[in-house]
């Protein structure tokens, strides 16, 4: 039996498994490697994240997913933000979707709310889909981020409503995502209703534009790995 006597000690040997895992499944010819990879790294870090508190989980699995050297993060999220910018070049032209390059290395792709739910709805709609699928490919090919989905609402009905809303629409793509090959470990969820609006919501085009999910893909950085985890900070 190992013994453990440290929260580096569960860190090493969480990353040590889950990159064994990643190795053999990457050694067999299976079309479905990335989705059993993936169920294996949360498998290990479920085993040895439960016997953790406070903050040392997310340190563990930043560990066992990977992280970034601070001198690469910049080429990294450059590489991500193109290759997403290429995979969603329709979906761009059709202001469907926006991606920005947010100061610190953080990348944020704005979803529509017209385009990807209907009025009063939680559920995704069939037509963009596809557009979820192209978004869980390129996060999951640049992995060694944290995705933080946030729903947002615009005033229209009351504040407790407008959060659940905002926050099933936020677990509705999270767990497109996730079905689309990106691993639960690296997937955060929040609901912020009518707060932090984009325009006031004084008019039909306004509350349009507040209706919205965003996704933060935030690096996760040798030796700051706890900061990939923390929520996003308000972004006009």
């Amino acid at each position: 039996m190992i013994k453990i006597n440290s929260t580096r000690q569960f860190a090493r040997l969480t990353a040590c498994l889950a990159l064994s895992i990643a190795l053999v499944s990457c050694a067999t010819n299976d079309p479905n490697r990335r989705a059993k990879t993936g169920a294996g790294i949360g498998a290990v870090l479920g085993a040895v994240v439960g016997k953790q508190a406070g903050g040392d989980d997310k340190v563990l699995i930043g560990a066992a997913i990977g992280a970034l050297a601070g001198a690469a993060v910049g080429n990294y999220q450059d590489k991500q933000q193109a290759a997403l910018e290429a995979a969603l070049e329709t979906e761009l032209a059709q202001q469907q979707i926006d991606v920005e390059r947010l100061d610190d290395n953080v990348l944020l792709v704005r979803l529509s709310n017209e385009a990807s739910f209907d009025f009063d709805s939680a559920f995704v709609k069939a037509a963009f889909r596809p557009t979820l699928n192209k978004i869980a490919t390129q996060t999951s090919n640049y992995d060694k981020t944290v995705l933080h989905i946030v729903g947002y609402t615009d005033s229209v009905g009351t504040d407790d409503y407008n959060y659940g809303l905002s926050s099933d629409r936020a677990v509705s793509v999270a767990n497109y995502l996730q079905r689309g090959g990106v691993i639960q470990d690296r997937l955060r969820t929040e609901g912020r209703g009518e707060t932090e609006p984009r325009a006031p919501n004084t008019t039909a085009a306004n509350r349009a534009i507040n209706r919205r999910v965003e996704i933060y893909i935030k690096p996760i950085i040798q030796g700051e790995e706890q900061q990939a985890f923390e929520q996003p900070v308000r972004r006009r």
